[in-house]
């Protein structure tokens, strides 16, 4: 589907332009063409790789999606792949930019990526001295927008790491926390395979031999690769607390396990000996030898059942006493 189509001449921006109108605006000096698709077809792509001479392996994977984020170079023109980068409440949507960038044009294609450019689009023309650089600083443009997205989805994680970093100790579902802390750590890494390659990529846009199309932007590539380089510390910070908040969270659990065992078998052994007492006195009485005094005596059994009790009291009072009932 195409979004738009624009012509620009000297920073300034022309009237819109159809698809067969792009040729005629090409070949005019200090002009280039950005046009916007999203989720286009074969069909549409096979006509624009005729338009603008792109190279058929760049069309290919355009095509074909599912790319890793990377920069290529085809003779004096730049093939992009971009993430983008979607939250749908704690959901992390992933999109895929597609850019073509030549001398005198700009084809931006968005593969299952529903934030648009038109807020790029819209900087881009309210800075026309800027803007004269041409494609290059719309490829800039672009990617900074993207990379800049990034930044909220970091934030939103951490978040909701600091949710379930919380909950360790509220007593909810250890498995309950585990697993949104491997959820996390799932989005973590999604974001890092976003960001990783785009890193490698970047840094050859402003450092040593750097594309033609990029000649004289090299400050603002920069920018955008320390952007990245921020937001790669982030996720490796919070993939190390993550980590270690796992470690944590299981040993906190055995402990916690240990100790009520603990304070089990206390509770178990001082009932025990509460219950030994009188079954040991009633078992010695309970042999009935001839050679038993206490057996004929009138007071015996009162005493027995006082010495039971006597004692019963005092084990119990120690036992209070030591936290062990």
């Amino acid at each position: 589907m195409l979004i738009n189509c624009v012509a620009y001449q000297e920073g300034k921006k022309l009237p819109d332009i159809k698809p067969e109108d792009i040729a005629r605006c090409l070949s005019q000096p200090g002009c280039f063409v950005w046009l916007a698709l999203k989720d286009p077809g074969p069909g549409e792509l096979a006509a624009l790789q005729h338009e603008f001479d792109l190279h058929e392996l760049a069309v290919e994977d355009a095509r074909h999606g599912h790319q890793r984020p990377k920069i290529d170079e085809y003779g004096d023109s730049i093939f992009c792949v971009l993430h983008n980068l979607e939250l749908a409440g704690e959901e992390l949507k992933i999109g895929e930019v597609d850019l073509f960038i030549g001398r005198n044009y700009v084809l931006s294609v968005r593969n299952h990526a529903e934030p648009g450019f038109a807020g790029v689009r819209a900087r881009c023309e309210r800075e026309p001295e800027l803007l004269k650089h041409g494609a290059g600083f719309v490829f800039y443009a672009l990617i900074d927008a993207v990379v800049d997205r990034y930044f909220p989805a970091v934030d939103t994680i951490e978040a909701e790491f600091e949710k379930f970093e919380e909950q360790i100790f509220s007593g909810k579902s250890l498995r309950a926390n585990i697993e949104g802390l491997y959820y996390v750590r799932q989005k973590l890494t999604t974001l890092q395979h976003a960001v990783l390659p785009l890193l490698e990529a970047v840094g050859k846009l402003y450092g040593g031999r750097v594309p033609q199309v990029c000649s004289g932007m090299q400050e603002y590539y920069r920018d955008v690769y320390d952007h990245l380089v921020r937001i790669n510390q982030l996720i490796i910070s919070l993939i190390i607390s993550l980590r270690d908040t796992v470690t944590t969270a299981i040993q906190v659990n055995v402990a916690m396990i240990t100790f009520g065992e603990t304070e089990v078998t206390k509770r178990l052994a001082a009932w025990g000996a509460l219950i030994a007492v009188p079954t040991f006195i009633a078992s010695v009485y309970g042999m009935n030898f001839e050679g038993m005094p206490e057996l004929k005596w009138a007071f015996g059994y009162p005493l027995a059942l006082g010495a039971m009790a006597a004692i019963d009291l005092y084990l119990w009072y120690r036992f209070r006493k030591t936290g062990w009932l």
